[in-house]
């Protein structure tokens, strides 16, 4: 049976309310006959969900129907195909894949100062006309990054950092920001309604690799300084919209943060160990330290204004 009665909450980043319950369910009982993928599109052209840059958000609204579903709120035409999973079909790097790219790299290290690296060459190569460099990023990724690497999805920026011959340094990736951390939100003066609407202006850097074999001091410092300069106006260009903060979770068993803090990065907190997906109250990761970057000097006002 349907629940008739729904506490208003924020869902998918959206103030969903018995209005809002009426009209998907209305939208469900007029079009019987209709896929998953269509209901979700009609429902995103309806409430007029799109992105900053004008992007239909059919996926979001896919995702907040599935939600409603869970909690007996609504009932969704049965499910035609499989949803694809291409992370799953991804094949793993082949051996001998980055020698075969960087052959004068395979044994060679990278251990001259600073200085004689620059000027270092910091392209962001998220976009289709980069799909080589976005191959050479992701083997990268995948074979040297404690955490691995299976592809992106969402809003993210992919950044190559590599000498001035060309060959790759370091990898730097920003995707979505956590939806939940108490001491970002704290920090932040957040409330839930003010981190639905301010999500988008906040992104995380889930992935910093300097590659093995390269043994630079202050390298890493000096890029995640070079990007945070840039990454606003890069995400303002691709997405329509400006970033106001960076985030980070750094692993305290296997990193001290020391380049995020010569970056002016600054520690407000640790994580509790719990996951986006984890439903209980039981730690079930390693607690990290929460580092954030501010952009500019107002960007509480910025995250918190309506």
């Amino acid at each position: 049976m349907i629940p008739s009665v729904l506490e208003p909450s924020i869902i998918q980043g959206r103030f969903i309310g018995e209005a809002e319950i009426a009209q998907v369910r209305l939208l469900l009982s007029e079009h019987g006959d209709w896929s998953r993928w269509r209901v979700s599109q009609h429902l995103a052209r309806l409430w007029e969900w799109r992105s900053a840059s004008g992007q239909l958000k059919d996926m979001a609204a896919r995702t907040l129907l599935l939600k409603l579903e869970v909690r007996g709120l609504i009932v969704l035409p049965t499910r035609r195909q499989a949803p694809p999973n291409r992370m799953s079909r991804k094949p793993a790097s082949e051996p001998g894949r980055m020698e075969e790219l960087f052959p004068e790299q395979a044994n060679a290290q990278v251990d001259v100062p600073l200085p004689e690296l620059l000027p270092l060459c910091i392209e962001e190569i998220s976009r289709k006309k980069h799909a080589g460099k976005q191959a050479v990023f992701s083997c990268l990724l995948e074979r040297h990054h404690y955490l691995s690497h299976r592809g992106t999805v969402g809003e993210n920026m992919q950044y190559l950092v590599s000498d001035g011959q060309g060959n790759p340094l370091a990898c730097v990736l920003f995707g979505a920001a956590a939806w939940q951390c108490r001491a970002r939100d704290e920090h932040i003066e957040w409330n839930a309604a003010t981190r639905a609407r301010g999500l988008a202006y906040v992104t995380n850097n889930t992935r910093f690799l300097i590659l093995p074999w390269v043994r630079v001091p202050h390298l890493a410092s000096h890029v995640l300084g070079r990007i945070a300069r840039r990454l606003s106006s890069d995400w303002q260009g691709k997405y329509g919209h400006p970033i106001h903060l960076l985030e980070t979770f750094v692993d305290t068993s296997r990193f001290t943060g020391t380049c995020y803090k010569a970056a002016n990065w600054r520690m407000v907190g640790e994580t509790t160990g719990r996951t986006r997906q984890n439903k209980t109250h039981v730690p079930q990761s390693p607690r990290k330290a929460v580092w954030l970057c501010p952009l500019h000097e107002n960007f509480r006002s910025a995250l918190c204004t309506p």
